[in-house]
């Protein structure tokens, strides 16, 4: 069984900086697309970033810039650098991988952004 584990997130005050963790722990044969989305409060779950398992990355147009995307494949964990955060980037961050071909989700770390 495979499991994501996420970590950080929290309050901050617009302007400001966090960074959600995610490591992938259990039987693991290979790792693909690593990511993160978010929902917030009424909305759809959305694509913040991905990142393919030889770096490429894609960002939702609404983080490019502010946002960045890494992992470190030896700990088979994703990050998400977040700056510059506004309130409306306030949601539950989700972790995403693509394990041995399987999809599998986080538990869901919220981010609250005030102003």
């Amino acid at each position: 069984q495979v499991q994501l584990v996420e970590s950080g997130g929290g309050l901050v005050q617009a302007g400001g900086s966090l960074r959600l963790s995610c490591a992938a722990s259990g039987s693991i044969f290979r790792i693909n697309a690593m990511g993160w989305y978010r929902q917030a409060p009424g909305k759809q779950r959305e694509l913040v970033a991905t990142m393919a398992s030889r770096g490429g990355t894609n960002y939702a147009d609404s983080v490019r810039g502010r946002f960045t995307i890494s992992r470190d494949n030896a700990k088979n964990t994703v990050y998400l650098q977040m700056n510059s955060l506004k309130p409306e980037d306030t949601a539950v961050y989700y972790c995403n991988a693509d394990v041995n071909w399987q999809n599998y989700w986080g538990q869901g770390s919220q981010v609250t952004v005030s102003s």
